[in-house]
């Protein structure tokens, strides 16, 4: 076993962990699996944004069988209805000769409906079913051109009939029309968090046990002072961690520009601009462990065991997420580390206090200070040691 010969000066530390961070992101950077998983998770949030614009209500043009003008005038007057919602749905006529072949195109698929007169006014006709919106739509637009023209054949002023009848639409939540797309971002949040944490923790342990098997960790040693490693490797790792992040970040804001769901951008963006900040200080928080469970770990095998607590800390809000309720949520999203994770979440959900943001950023940055400096004590106490495994409890006790 070797020891330190000499107490690290602060100049020692601040020259060398730069090199060290270099170090860590010159070679994962030279990994064609490090920028090939980039690359494969920026195509999955492109096809994720995709899926969910054409599944979310994409623009639906309908196209209804008329036998008569009048019919068609209706359908031409209904495609301003079905546009209620402003996505560039459209409603066209189709002419045909008889309503027996408009009836023929419906059941061939050709067209949507068909739009007939009767006795009584109109008839949509349909398959097995008539699409609500466009059903909705053709009957107002008859009802309300029947109406207009009985009024004028009666001399009656259908404006002062109808004066005082208008009723308007107000949402007390206007948000929740994006409430699905919402959650799914939501949900894609944590998993990022969870998934980026986990690889590059991952990839920090195993580093650090590497040089330890290797003995490559005693010739840096005495190079290097050993709390200018781990700031070197966190710094490294959070940057890596840090920029796959931001550009997954850049690559959903631009598929969503792309696609035109621009109301859900304006809605989540400013939660993206967070969940960077919130990342970068669960991360360092975080790192630090990671970097730890390196250190007691005397080969790769034991980081099975070794990076276990920093598994379940990652894996618990990543559970919470998709199970808990609400008030377990706003519970959970201010408490460190894991807050890291929920409140960006939350923040995508919408509805978060301003307050509550406040809070769990000061957590997090407390937390993140406290758990660094608690893994530099382990961390110098227990690097050296290569010739077996040790326990965090046995740890704990080098370290007083």
């Amino acid at each position: 076993m070797s020891t330190l010969t000499h107490e690290p000066t602060d100049r020692d530390v601040s020259g060398a962990w730069r090199v060290v961070a270099e170090r860590e992101v010159i070679t994962r950077v030279r990994e064609k699996s490090f920028r090939y998983g980039v690359l494969a998770m920026a195509a999955g949030i492109v096809v994720l944004v995709v899926l969910t614009s054409i599944l979310g209500g994409r623009p639906t043009d309908y196209t209804v069988g008329v036998v008569d003008e009048r019919a068609a005038d209706v359908v031409s007057s209904a495609s301003k209805v079905v546009d209620r919602t402003d996505d560039g749905s459209t409603a066209e006529p189709r002419s045909y000769d008889s309503v027996a072949a408009a009836e023929r195109a419906v059941r061939d698929g050709d067209v949507d409906a068909a739009l007939v007169a009767t006795s009584e006014g109109y008839e949509v006709v349909g398959d097995r079913d008539v699409d609500s919106t466009l059903s909705s739509a053709l009957t107002t637009v008859a009802a309300t051109t029947a109406l207009q023209t009985n009024a004028e054949s009666q001399g009656v002023d259908l404006a002062e009939l109808q004066s005082g009848s208008a009723v308007s639409e107000r949402l007390l939540d206007p948000d929740a029309e994006d409430a699905g797309p919402r959650q799914l971002a939501a949900f894609v949040f944590v998993l990022l968090f969870y998934l980026t944490a986990v690889i590059f923790g991952m990839t920090i342990a195993q580093s650090v046990v590497q040089e330890k098997e290797s003995r490559v960790v005693e010739i840096l040693a005495a190079a290097v002072p050993i709390r200018a490693m781990l700031w070197g490797k966190i710094a490294g790792n959070t940057a890596l961690a840090l920029g796959q992040i931001v550009v997954l970040s850049v690559v959903g804001v631009a598929a969503l520009a792309l696609t035109g769901e621009t109301s859900l951008l304006a809605a989540i963006g400013p939660a993206v601009a967070w969940y960077v900040l919130f990342f970068v200080l669960g991360f360092v928080a975080l790192a630090g462990l990671w970097a730890v469970a390196g250190s007691l770990a005397s080969r790769q095998e034991d980081l099975q065991s070794t990076t276990l607590p920093g598994q379940v800390i990652l894996f618990a809000p990543y559970i919470l997420a998709v199970t808990a309720g609400a008030s377990v949520k706003t519970i959970v999203s201010m408490l460190p580390v894991v807050s890291a994770m929920m409140m960006p979440s939350r923040m995508a959900e919408g509805g978060v206090p301003a307050w509550q943001v406040g809070v769990a950023l000061a957590v997090n940055v407390v937390s993140a200070f406290v758990l660094v400096r608690f893994a530099a004590r382990l961390y110098e106490r227990t690097l050296m040691r290569t010739d077996r495994k040790i326990g965090f409890g046995e740890a704990l006790r080098l370290s007083e």
